[in-house]
């Protein structure tokens, strides 16, 4: 097995500031409590691709509700990889919970970003069996899984990454 990447946490400010959007009701002492109980990503079995995210607090979502997590954790990825985030497939399967942009991918020059390259997770209950989604803190609510890819012969991108969402087509 290849090993390409490491998983970390953001700082304490990157995350209060980001939480504090996300939920501007959550005191100081919540974000470091929150902060400090982060666990990092890790595969459940030695033959497991997916690397499981953790809620960092417990969440209920109601059928079409949405929910827009940061979740602390950033990557650094060898070049020629990406991170693919998918839900947790249990959780699809049984609830239809959704990440909004289907698939996230978090590229290997994100971890650079002014935002650390945080990564959030926005979820949404697309039940069509009225079903409530509960999931409880540090159970695994996300999956990421490690592609290697390529690009063309004639690729010449220079550009350098400054952001998330949308910040490479700016």
């Amino acid at each position: 097995m290849k090993k390409i990447a490491k998983f970390e946490k953001v700082s304490f400010s990157r995350f209060s500031q980001d939480w504090q959007k996300a939920f501007p009701k959550t005191s100081s002492e919540e974000f470091e409590t929150i902060y400090k109980s982060i666990l990092l990503p890790t595969r459940a079995t030695k033959g497991s691709a997916g690397y499981d995210f953790f809620a960092p607090i417990s969440f209920t979502l109601a059928p079409g509700e949405t929910l827009k997590i940061p979740t602390g954790i950033r990557v650094k990825i060898e070049d020629g990889w990406v991170l693919k985030c998918y839900p947790r497939s249990g959780l699809g399967f049984q609830y239809r919970l959704q990440l909004n942009n289907t698939v996230g991918i978090i590229d290997s020059d994100y971890y650079f970003s002014d935002n650390e390259g945080h990564i959030f997770a926005k979820l949404t209950n697309d039940t069509n069996e009225n079903k409530t989604v509960q999931i409880e803190k540090n159970t695994g609510f996300m999956q990421g899984i490690f592609v290697e890819y390529g690009i063309t012969i004639d690729d010449d991108a220079t550009e350098i990454r400054n952001g998330g969402f949308g910040s490479t087509t700016k």
